[in-house]
């Protein structure tokens, strides 16, 4: 088929990056175009139309090609429960199996490339080429045997491969070499080489790009400079840096939680220009803590667990007496859930060998696990009126296990109504505390105004106009082709590709 794969000397070297950047940029040239990634492992996720589940990752790059994200851009997620385990999202839906330590040597050789197969034919069907995201290293030879992310993903879709590489992080040229040194018979198939993330004067790496030709014998593709405004959904906890920026604005602590999940949920406030993030764990010292003006609780893959950590760090102590200090708290699905008064999972559903424990207790709600099926599906709906002086649309996906309850006899009101009919999510009337199962209720710019402006009257604080981020989103994008335009050999790129 058409197309052609990036893969990485490492994790994060900027495959996720690159590939984003070629969606949007063939697209501007009038091709339609696939992103494709076979397996993710990744806690941040999303719905799709049709309510099956994919990696936050893949549907990016298809927002970037101008494409609604579909499954088969991701057939494989693995979500991450612990160490050795984690749940495997086949095309969308959830299996009852586990991936643990026998994932390799049965499901990748059967399901899992069964999968990756009708993704790559029902592809080459219906799109001009394919640009595919390969994952960490495709040198890792103790996996080469059961892979099918990499090298294996190559030869099936017969599409050549750009190695891209960090310079930034340093070891970029031993990068290279050792990567291709371990490929074996799959060294052929790498047909360039890029650099990613590099700082300075570009003519002092010129002798760095001669030596690596010569050396490998394979072309350099080009040098991507750090790109400024560009800044794309990370896949994993690794590429959050949240901390305190020194502005003058809003502090908004985010949990870290060790399941933390759907973080991409909080990227809205980064192009706030009066919100600084700042992640919160187990060594946050307390004036970090009682500086901040609200709390945000994010997802979380085992919110059973994350609970128990949450009071075993003191943080859940902190966040009652930031609440009851008139600060705001959100919740965010797990974090929601966490709100509540109770939490229930007496089969286990979780995995997390706790039936029974505490919340938070900032809202009168319970949280039972085991009740139904995991709930994956879009959803669209608008602020209720006694919390909204006007109209805030929303809309986002919900994903998650369990159900939440209002304690029989509250008055606490639900925070939206849901188109179709029915309520979601509980928010005091001040919203000094709310939650909500909505991944991505913050991508709605009302919506996102309406908590800032309820932080910033609790602080004292003038309220501020909507900031566009859809808009920013969209520039960004077009950044990302416009440097790519700039620094990359296109015309090889499209050669290689067979477009050209």
């Amino acid at each position: 088929m058409k197309g052609i794969m990036v893969q990485g000397t490492s994790s994060d070297s900027g495959k996720s990056f690159l590939v984003t950047a070629l969606c949007r940029l063939l697209s501007d040239r009038g091709f339609r175009i696939c992103p494709f990634k076979s397996q993710n492992m990744s806690n941040n996720a999303c719905v799709t139309r049709d309510g099956r589940e994919m990696s936050r990752a893949q549907a990016v790059q298809a927002e970037a090609a101008r494409l609604e994200p579909e499954t088969f851009m991701n057939p494989i997620l693995l979500k991450p429960r612990r160490d050795v385990s984690s749940e495997i999202v086949l095309e969308g839906r959830a299996l009852d199996t586990p991936a643990e330590r026998g994932y390799y040597r049965t499901f990748t050789r059967t399901l899992g490339i069964e999968a990756v197969r009708r993704a790559l034919r029902r592809i080459e069907e219906r799109f001009d080429a394919v640009v595919i995201e390969g994952a960490g290293s495709p040198a890792e030879v103790n996996l080469n045997e059961f892979e099918i992310v990499n090298m294996r993903v190559a030869r099936e879709a017969d599409v050549p491969v750009v190695l891209v590489t960090d310079v930034d992080r340093g070891g970029s040229l031993a990068s290279i070499v050792g990567t291709l040194e371990l490929l074996g018979e799959d060294r052929g198939r790498v047909k360039g080489l890029i650099f990613n993330k590099f700082r300075g004067d570009r003519s002092l790496f010129d002798p760095a790009v001669v030596w690596i030709e010569r050396r490998t014998g394979v072309p350099v593709l080009g040098v991507m400079p750090w790109v400024e405004g560009a800044a794309i959904a990370g896949e994993d906890s690794l590429n959050v840096h949240w901390g305190r920026t020194g502005g003058e604005g809003l502090s908004i602590g985010v949990v870290r939680f060790p399941g933390l999940s759907n973080f991409t949920d909080l990227d809205p406030f980064e192009l706030e220009p009066d919100v600084e993030l700042v992640g919160l764990d187990a060594d946050t010292p307390e004036r970090t803590l009682r500086s901040l003006d609200a709390v945000l609780l994010p997802g979380s893959k085992n919110t059973m667990r994350d609970m128990a950590w949450l009071e075993r760090t003191g943080l859940a102590r902190a966040v009652r007496e930031l609440s009851r200090a008139g600060r705001c708290v959100f919740g965010l699905c797990g974090g929601y859930q966490m709100l509540g008064e109770r939490l229930l999972d007496p089969d286990l559903k979780e995995n997390s060998e706790i039936r029974e424990i505490e919340g938070l207790g900032l809202l009168p709600s319970v949280t039972a696990f085991g009740v139904g099926e995991k709930r994956t599906v879009r959803t669209e709906g608008r602020v209720r009126r006694q919390l909204s002086a006007g109209e805030v649309p929303v809309a986002g996906y919900e994903i998650h296990f369990g159900v939440t309850r209002p304690v029989e006899g509250s008055s606490c009101p639900a925070l939206l109504d849901v188109a179709g009919g029915g309520v979601e999510g509980l928010a005091r009337p001040d919203l000094s505390v709310a939650g909500t199962y909505l991944h991505g209720i913050f991508d709605a710019d009302a919506f996102r105004a309406l908590w800032l402006n309820a932080v910033r009257r609790s602080r004292g604080l003038e309220e501020r106009a909507v900031t566009d981020t859809r808009a920013m989103k969209e520039r960004a994008y077009d950044a990302l082709a416009r440097a790519a335009e700039r620094h990359l050999d296109v015309g090889a790129i499209l050669r290689l590709m067979g477009l050209a």
